[in-house]
């Protein structure tokens, strides 16, 4: 028996399926090997029982675990304290499952440029390191992830278009795609939670109107979205945000930074994780909601091969059932695969209505 996200019947709630989960993250995604130093970040808002089991999964392999445990932030993309920082600059692998990510920061780059293998786990708790990780068929997840990266990849104009009134059209124009749900096999590499392919196309190609239905992180008050929030945008920029009180937390919080480069197109994701049907305010897990696209402005990242910048924070935002189309060909309508391959993947992963 499944319960519903929340419920917990105990402290030890999924606990034998939390170690399980826990070995295969350590030891067949961020490939962690005897001998090496694995440096888990934690904030006070952290799930322990997570924590705890990965460290105790990088032991038993013969690594050597090191948890440092800080005070939350309450801020996104800010640098950490010092002890932290410097840390995760020098370590074989990181793993970071603090509820505020330090992506774009200078630490975050230092351990990048020295090799790290870097994976952003925030807010895991043990659902969600269950559903995410354990129980799904990682092998085929990752094949669906290198079929729809050479897709997307091949292809010059995207149009995105959904129910709500999204119509966006940009130009990928030969840039790359990065599968950043792959095992961290490289080096110097920053890994996301399985379930995801992101790229950027031609920043200053992206016109039209999107429209955030499920999702959108930061700021720390919205999560989940209970009204719809409508960005236009010209040459990749946002020029103007409509909605209710949740755009207008949005607006204000875009605001405060003073940053122009805030408003910029950082990215486009597409999400395939099959244990993720529905937002549940975790950011990390609302991004690979089954079909989904998700989208980046602020801080874009070398890895991503677009332009590369730095912005004072970054944003993610989720379109839960899109329209997708690659080249005048619709691969996906309204959250439904319609590509053949794409669908024989689908069905592969046990997704319901394939």
């Amino acid at each position: 028996m499944e319960y519903p996200i929340g419920v917990e019947m105990s402290k030890d709630y999924l606990s034998f399926e939390t170690a399980q989960a826990a070995m295969k993250l350590v030891r067949d995604v961020m490939l962690v090997k005897e001998g090496e130093n694995v440096v888990i970040t934690a904030d006070t808002s952290s799930d322990r029982r997570v924590v705890e089991a990965v460290a105790n999964a990088a032991y038993t392999i013969g690594a050597y675990p090191v948890i440092l445990y800080y005070p939350t932030s309450g801020k996104a993309f800010e640098e950490p304290i010092k002890p932290v920082a410097d840390a995760v600059s020098e370590t074989d692998v990181w793993i970071e499952l603090a509820y505020y990510c330090t992506m774009h920061t200078p630490c975050f780059q230092r351990s990048i440029a020295n090799g790290a293998r870097y994976t952003c786990l925030n807010g895991m708790d043990v659902t969600m390191i269950t559903y995410t990780v354990g129980k799904v068929n990682y092998d085929t997840m990752v094949e669906f992830g290198e079929y729809l990266t050479q897709l997307v990849q091949n292809s010059d104009e995207i149009i995105i278009k959904d129910l709500n009134g999204t119509n966006l059209t940009a130009y990928n124009r030969g840039r790359r795609v990065k599968h950043s749900g792959q095992r961290a096999a490289k080096k110097g590499f920053p890994v996301m939670l399985g379930g995801q392919v992101s790229w950027c196309p031609m920043e200053e190609t992206i016109n039209g109107t999107l429209v955030f239905d499920a999702a959108l992180f930061p700021p720390a008050e919205i999560g989940i979205l209970h009204e719809n929030i409508k960005l236009t945008i010209k040459d990749g920029s946002i020029v103007n945000i409509e909605g209710g009180k949740q755009a207008d937390i949005f607006i204000n919080w875009l605001a405060s930074f003073n940053d122009q480069n805030m408003y910029r197109f950082a990215h486009y994701s597409m999400g395939f994780n099959p244990g993720v049907t529905k937002a549940t305010g975790r950011i990390v897990e609302d991004e690979r909601i089954f079909g989904c696209i998700e989208f980046g402005f602020g801080s874009q990242g070398a890895s991503l091969m677009g332009a590369f910048w730095n912005a004072a924070s970054h944003t993610d935002g989720v379109l839960s059932k899109p329209t997708i189309i690659l080249d005048g060909r619709v691969i996906e309508e309204n959250g439904i695969y319609l590509d053949e391959k794409s669908r024989e993947y689908c069905k592969a992963l046990c997704v319901s209505g394939y």
